[in-house]
């Protein structure tokens, strides 16, 4: 196990726990007190996964999460000595993964790190032989999680590509919001259903002509005329 986790966090003694704990368990840590230093990080060598801390000096946890999800959905854990139920909706509604609220069990972040690890990493589908789906001028390469419109490939993150796999094997399908929030997100996510709504903003951005409609009321399906 190699994967690079990120600490961000001020407070010396959890820094000294956390990466304990991660790096008995393979992982490879690196461990910063600011996101501003974490940012420099971002830009050079990328984590897999950021354990992040709310309450820093400078830029707060909440700024560096919202600029960090408008480039990648790199799983990220959010730890708060905040435990009022809003900074936890705010903190996943920013795009948080996770959100564990101090003082915590190592054992338990570390749970969770591989949780959330396990819901986020995408092994390739070797009983499919055949991995490409086509939805018009849409096309998916499943197994190497590709994307191609008109012939030329976008980039797109994991849940933007996730949602635009389901769709695509369910084509003309009504999924409701709260069904996509369990298939997306997973089930133990908790935050409101506008994650649904942000996600498939960005992919109408990135895909202007893409027949994705909206269900009134309900939620989402990818139209296929040809079926």
């Amino acid at each position: 196990m190699n994967d690079h986790i990120g600490v961000v966090e001020d407070d010396a003694n959890i820094q000294n726990i956390v990466s304990a704990y991660l790096k008995k368990e393979g992982f490879h840590v690196t461990v910063m007190e600011s996101a501003e230093e974490a940012w420099e990080l971002w830009e050079t060598m990328r984590p897999d996964m950021w354990i992040l801390d709310i309450m820093l000096p400078g830029m707060d946890g909440y700024e560096f999460c919202k600029k960090i999800r408008q480039e990648s959905d790199v799983p990220i854990i959010i730890i708060s000595a905040k435990d009022d139920e809003v900074d936890k909706i705010l903190g996943l509604e920013l795009g948080g993964d996770d959100y564990l609220t101090k003082p915590f069990s190592p054992r338990e972040l570390l749970a969770r790190v591989k949780r959330v690890f396990k819901r986020t990493v995408h092994l390739p589908d070797n009983q499919h032989e055949h991995d490409r789906i086509k939805v018009d001028n849409f096309l998916i390469h499943e197994n190497d999680r590709r994307i191609f419109w008109d012939g030329t490939e976008r980039d797109v993150t994991t849940k933007e590509f996730d949602m635009l796999l389901l769709l695509a094997k369910n084509t003309n399908r009504a999924f409701s919001r709260e069904e996509l929030l369990i298939k997306i997100w997973g089930e133990d996510y908790f935050g409101s259903d506008r994650a649904v709504d942000d996600l498939v903003k960005r992919i109408r951005k990135k895909l202007p002509d893409i027949p994705l409609e909206t269900v009134w009321g309900y939620g989402y399906r990818l139209r296929d005329e040809e079926e």
